[in-house]
């Protein structure tokens, strides 16, 4: 899809306005949803066009919905073949690694296919597809990744919305910073990264009642990535958070919030928590998180930054990461 600049209002909740930077921000639709960026001084042309050409290169490459993607290149290669995309997805595919291995392929950018059957395609079709056999087909196996080059064996539909659009908040920070930017905040509409500053403190939005929030957390100069099953949904049962293992939405959560040192990290850990027990993950990933249950309660990493208002459980304090676990999450 294009990237077209929009006027916004911001859609995370910051309760401590006053000490996020001066509201001058801009503004545009990409990956589906709406962006802001929020800086303490005006946003020269320009850096928002360079902002512009990199979310539209990203588009160009990754996105399952462009039918003249790199990505949909994939989907029509009798034979599979080799794909190169641009060199910063080496990280983001090293990450999906990390995530289809921490979750037992609970994670696994081929449930493309299982999307567009269940209707959540190109078209927006919405309309469920007559059950089909599905073909045992899994990352690493079927498609693989030598840096940021694509090996597939045949015709393949992913999807990089697991961690893809934190991913791109990540290199529109980086490319701020590279141009002197270094007090900022992006928001994707659910993930949102905040460099330099004072902590904000924001609120987790209540999936149930758009109204409310269930809690705050503080951010300061790290990620925070939400995830919930109403965001996306299209019939009874059915939302775009799948578990790559039956092809089938997740029940159970209905929403996660995860923070970490990297957007891509925390957006893919957000989708993981919802078909993976956070156990595997603590012991992988250095994050902070929170997790609702479909009965009402939460659950929390007790090293939460913030403050919960519903009733909730606490898991152990993680182990402190490996070197390659902290490693991964700078990276990102």
């Amino acid at each position: 899809m294009d990237v077209t600049p929009v006027d916004l209002v911001p859609d995370a909740r910051f309760d401590d306005a006053d000490r996020a930077p001066t509201a001058h921000r801009f503004g545009f639709d990409a990956t589906g949803t709406s962006w802001q960026v929020v800086t303490d001084e005006p946003v020269d042309a320009r850096t928002r066009r360079a902002v512009l050409d990199l979310v539209r290169g990203f588009e160009v490459a990754c996105s399952r919905f462009r039918t003249d993607s790199l990505l949909s290149r994939c989907r029509h290669a009798p034979r599979g073949g080799r794909f190169r995309f641009p060199a910063h997805t080496a990280a983001l595919f090293d990450l999906f690694d990390e995530l289809h291995e921490a979750t037992g392929g609970a994670v696994d950018p081929l449930v493309g296919r299982d999307l567009e059957r269940l209707g959540y395609d190109a078209q927006y079709t919405l309309t469920p597809a007559p059950p089909v056999p599905r073909p045992p087909l899994a990352w690493g196996t079927h498609v693989r990744h030598e840096g940021s080059d694509l090996l597939t064996d045949g015709p393949v539909v992913l999807d990089l919305g697991a961690a893809g659009k934190g991913h791109l908040v990540d290199l529109v920070c980086a490319l701020l910073r590279g141009r002197g930017i270094e007090r900022a905040v992006v928001d994707a509409s659910g993930d949102l990264r905040a460099t330099g500053g004072p902590a904000l403190r924001v609120g987790l939005e209540d999936p149930r009642d758009a109204r409310r929030v269930i809690g705050v957390v503080e951010l300061r100069d790290r990620a925070l990535c939400a995830s919930a099953s109403n965001r996306r949904a299209w019939g009874e049962g059915l939302h775009h958070l799948l578990d790559a293992r039956t092809g089938r939405p997740a029940h159970g959560v209905l929403a996660t919030w995860v923070l970490a040192d990297s957007a891509a990290l925390a957006d893919g850990l957000a989708t993981a928590l919802f078909v993976c027990d956070p156990a595997p993950l603590t012991a992988r990933f250095p994050f902070s998180w929170v997790r609702l249950l479909a009965d009402g309660r939460a659950q929390t990493s007790a090293d939460l930054a913030g403050q919960l208002f519903t009733s909730t459980s606490t898991s152990p304090p993680p182990p402190p990461p490996t070197a390659a676990a902290a490693s991964r999450g700078a990276t990102r």
